[in-house]
């Protein structure tokens, strides 16, 4: 039976410094069939780095529009069965990482693998669950009647909104540990103030996604969905 096609969607702004380690590992891996990256307005060299790979799609915003319409650019332009959405800024990924998050859906053993890296916060290990890993596997239609609703969210709140979509389908979870992979801190990545500042309005953004008690249900449903 032929293999599923797996599209990758990579949206990028201001990653110069850490998108090249990522595509590496994604470029011409065995099980990706596509890489699209979606650059939302970077003002550094993130095009540039891109270009230099082939075959790698790249569709650049003219201006800055956010993490949701970025993956919603990505996501009407790809030709795959299933979705692989994929951060720009990873340090660490390797291409067994990505193996070992793409084989639990295309086997047909869960619908959708969730990424939980090396440098996510205690509390989530102790879990077993990063609810708000932006690494995730998914099929397709999971999303394609909701592109105008993830469109319209505010920048951040695109994990918390796939989250219900898991829930209301009853999706089964695998979970896959990236002990070796670190997403930086925006504090680390922009600087002190301005990471801290940057923290503060994705966790707004988070928050108007969804509020607080709202979390505590994605959370509590999503581990009992786990496989």
């Amino acid at each position: 039976m032929e293999r599923p096609k797996i599209s990758c969607i990579i949206p990028a702004f201001n990653e110069e410094p850490r998108i090249e380690g990522v595509l590496s590992a994604a470029h011409k891996h065995p099980l990706i069939d596509e890489i699209i990256v979606v650059d939302d307005c970077s003002a550094d060299g993130t095009k540039d780095i891109v270009k230099k790979f082939e075959g790698i799609r790249l569709i650049v915003h003219e201006k800055n529009c956010g993490k949701s319409k970025a993956i919603v650019t990505g996501v009407k332009e790809a030709s795959g069965d299933f979705l692989f959405f994929l951060d720009a800024d990873l340090v660490g990924l390797t291409p067994k990482n990505i193996s070992d998050l793409i084989e639990p859906v295309i086997s047909g053993k869960a619908d959708v693998s969730i990424s939980l890296r090396g440098n996510a916060p205690w509390q989530y290990k102790k879990i077993g669950l990063d609810f708000i890993s932006g690494e995730r596997v998914f099929l397709k239609r999971l999303v394609e009647a909701h592109l105008d609703k993830i469109e319209n969210l505010c920048r951040f709140g695109l994990e918390s909104f796939l989250n219900k979509l898991i829930i209301k389908n009853r999706c089964r979870i695998k979970v896959v540990r990236w002990d070796n992979v670190e997403s930086p801190w925006k504090s680390k990545k922009d600087g002190f103030w301005p990471g801290v500042k940057a923290d503060i309005k994705m966790t707004m953004d988070v928050l108007r996604t969804n509020h607080v008690w709202g979390y505590f249900y994605q959370i509590i449903r999503m581990c009992q969905l786990k496989i």
